[in-house]
């Protein structure tokens, strides 16, 4: 199958997608450490050790790369809230708190690329809106399984996104702010709203 580019397509065999995702891990190494700043085909290339005309055979283009290790960086940055939550209190309020608490120690880098994807999502949203609303459908399942599984599905969605929302908000505040003091006041507020909301009936 070709793609806009002219260039074949992998057709998907085991083969090709082990060697997908090969490439894919090279070049999300390479964006976690450098940033998306002049992110390219030819640059991702050269971090995989390979040309930009084998990574067109694996990816429909760059836009398609780029959506691609965005997703890779969020798994890896939900993964390492899971491995924290794992070993909190399995209240509601203990999962965020520990999910917050390994959102706002996470790695510079890392946070730093994240909220470079959502800036290229606001600056043209026409290339890249995918950066964007790709991360509210990747973080609720997350959040949305902290929720007492007793809860109607309606109430857990509310939840969860008022969760993502504000720790969304909090994150900025961190970049932006001088020493975080305001994030850290906030998610104090935002604990007991939902201690206060786990104990309704």
């Amino acid at each position: 199958m070709d793609n806009a580019t002219g260039y074949r397509r992998s057709a998907g065999s085991a083969r090709g997608e082990a060697r997908r995702r090969e490439l894919l891990a090279k070049i999300t190494d390479d964006v976690a450490e450098n940033g998306l700043v002049d992110f390219s085909l030819r640059r991702a290339a050269r971090s995989a050790g390979t040309t930009h005309k084998v990574l067109l055979y694996h990816f429909d283009g760059v836009e398609d790369l780029l959506r691609q290790v965005v997703f890779a960086l969020r798994e890896r940055r939900i993964g390492n809230a899971l491995t924290a939550v794992a070993t909190s209190p399995s209240s509601l309020a203990g999962r965020v708190r520990a999910a917050w608490e390994s959102l706002r120690d996470e790695e510079s880098e890392l946070r730093r690329v994240l909220d470079q994807a959502m800036g290229l999502a606001m600056y043209d949203p026409g290339r890249y809106s995918a950066l964007g609303w790709g991360a509210s459908q990747q973080y609720l399942p997350t959040l949305l399984s902290f929720c007492p599984p007793g809860w109607p599905e309606q109430r857990k969605l509310e939840v969860a996104s008022m969760i993502l929302a504000t720790l969304r908000g909090f994150l900025v505040d961190l970049l932006t702010s001088e020493d975080g003091s305001g994030a850290e006041a906030g998610f104090a507020a935002l604990l007991r709203a939902v201690e206060r909301e786990e104990a309704a009936p």
